[in-house]
């Protein structure tokens, strides 16, 4: 699988608008063959960071980049941005989620 985590330092006027500017993004991405989730979250810390984490099955992903709703999320992000956003980017030998080892909730 590919997994990918982004962080977004978003302009605080912007904070509260986010999730709107990214939702025709998130929800094509989200249909999108082998993607296995595109999931946001935000910092606890810092309330101007946003966090998405996001997977495919395989190398699919390369088509990700080259569609009409990525190539548009590319033009509309940076105007709500402060700073070019941090990645990581890993091949990772797993097929989605497992259980925590060390913790079991009963």
């Amino acid at each position: 699988m590919i997994f990918i985590v982004v962080k977004f330092k978003v302009k605080p006027d912007w904070t509260d608008r986010w999730l709107d500017l990214t939702r025709d993004f998130t929800d094509a991405t989200r249909q999108e063959p082998g993607n296995l989730w595109f999931d946001w979250s935000r910092s606890v810390e810092d309330p101007n960071e946003f966090i998405l984490v996001e997977a495919f099955q395989d190398d699919a992903a390369g088509d990700h980049v080259n569609s009409a709703h990525f190539v548009q999320a590319m033009q509309d992000m940076p105007q709500a941005l402060s700073e070019t956003p941090e990645i990581i980017s890993e091949k990772i030998e797993a097929n989605g989620w497992g259980r925590m080892g060390e913790l079991t909730v009963n």
